[in-house]
């Protein structure tokens, strides 16, 4: 009997059927990133496009969750248990990347982290339409620890979904206002203040550098070794290395190598002259990306005019995916949106001298604050900033 049980019992840990609701506290010592890969394990089927289109439909704003999506939400339990327990860690996040292959390092847990955080807020709609106040602030919590420990190897990519997935959860929280008590929403702010620090764009400088300068040089230079007397083999390897079809298409630029094989007289000592070129650009970069939002917003504008300058194919299509993607814009804007959740907390907490004692963290005083009134109705009330770089305004509008 005791041999059955204990077969049955391995049984289902390995389908990941949990046996029972959690009693027991989590283990804080095991590396979050471990927990995160056997939660990526127990991932079920995905939800189908159709239902994903339903939720970004007015319907699906407006209406209550079909009892279809009861089904849906249930069978990420076993995931969200585990994305729940790495959220407790009390360790640094180590994904244990190798980033020796460069721009053919596979980094595959960044989409399906950000995937989770939209997971994440359908649950935390779910539990909230049936009363698991609870469970909403868990889930959400856990997507945002999730969201701040994608960034932990500081690759710019993974700072960009660390403050997409930010964004989520502070728009379930406004959107959902009016559904939390005051006793959870104090929680959820506590538990946004309490996660890892979030990690900067400055702070990705060094591992930009090495991808877009320190990896491509090496690159270059050991293809001259293996090749000495054979240039053309050199120039079709460097194409061929990955470093080409990673710019073309983080950049969109499809015309990147034409580019790269004209600037350089398509030798490799004019290739490695492009690369040389751009190794002054990280310094300075790094140096903009840490200043304050008034000072970056001067500063980034004569950096743009005169990168636009060169003729380097390298320098423009970095440029390039650093426009398109406005990484620096994206953090003011996660920092301005944690700072209006907050004041939207103390809000409901404390009245107007609890909205009045958040200050805008691109002003000088608090939010810009009014009702929100749709179709005659008052739905709750909007927060700006004063935020004026790109991207602006940034307006948060809470539900109640």
């Amino acid at each position: 009997m005791k041999t059955t049980k204990l077969a049955c019992f391995s049984l289902l840990l390995l389908t990941g059927i949990a046996l029972v609701s959690r009693a027991e506290p989590y283990r804080t010592d095991i590396n979050p990133a471990l927990v995160y890969y056997r939660a990526l394990l127990v991932q079920p089927e995905p939800i189908s496009q159709a239902d994903w289109d339903y939720l970004a439909s007015k319907k699906g704003k407006e209406q209550k969750l079909p009892e279809r999506f009861g089904n849906i939400v249930a069978s990420y339990n076993n995931q969200f248990e585990l994305v729940r327990q790495a959220a407790h860690a009390t360790v640094p996040c180590d994904w244990g990347i190798d980033v020796s292959p460069g721009p053919n390092t596979l980094i595959p847990h960044l989409g399906r982290a950000r995937t989770l955080a939209k997971v994440a807020d359908l649950r935390a709609v779910w539990a909230l339409q049936h009363g698991r106040q609870e469970d909403a602030r868990d889930d959400i919590l856990a997507a945002f620890v999730l969201g701040r420990n994608v960034a932990s190897e500081e690759f710019m990519i993974g700072a960009l979904v660390q403050d997409t997935i930010e964004s989520i959860n502070y728009g379930t929280v406004a959107e959902h206002l009016s559904d939390f008590s005051p006793e959870i929403l104090k929680q959820l702010v506590d538990g946004f203040d309490a996660a890892p620090a979030r990690h900067t764009m400055a702070a990705c400088m060094p591992m930009e550098r090495f991808g877009f300068y320190d990896w491509p040089l090496r690159t270059i230079q050991e293809l001259q070794k293996a090749h000495p007397n054979d240039d053309a083999e050199v120039m079709a390897g460097f194409r061929e290395c990955g470093y080409v079809a990673g710019v073309s298409e983080f950049t969109g630029d499809t015309n990147f190598w034409q580019q790269v094989t004209t600037a350089s007289g398509g030798t490799s000592e004019g290739l490695l002259k492009l690369v040389r070129e751009i190794e002054p650009l990280f310094p300075r970069l790094a140096k903009i990306m840490a200043l304050s939002q008034p000072e970056y917003e001067t500063q980034a504008k004569q950096f743009i005019a005169d990168i636009h300058k060169s003729h380097n194919p390298f320098l423009t299509d970095y440029l390039l995916a650093w426009e398109k993607f406005q990484f620096r814009a994206r953090e003011f804007k996660a920092q301005a949106q944690l700072a209006m959740v907050q004041a939207a907390v103390e809000y409901k907490l404390h009245g107007e001298s609890g909205l009045k004692s958040v200050m805008d963290p691109f002003g000088n005083g608090p939010f810009g604050f009014q009702r929100f009134v749709f179709k005659g109705v008052d739905r709750g009330f909007e927060l700006k900033s004063a935020y004026a770089g790109a991207d602006a305004p940034f307006v948060m509008i809470f539900v109640e």
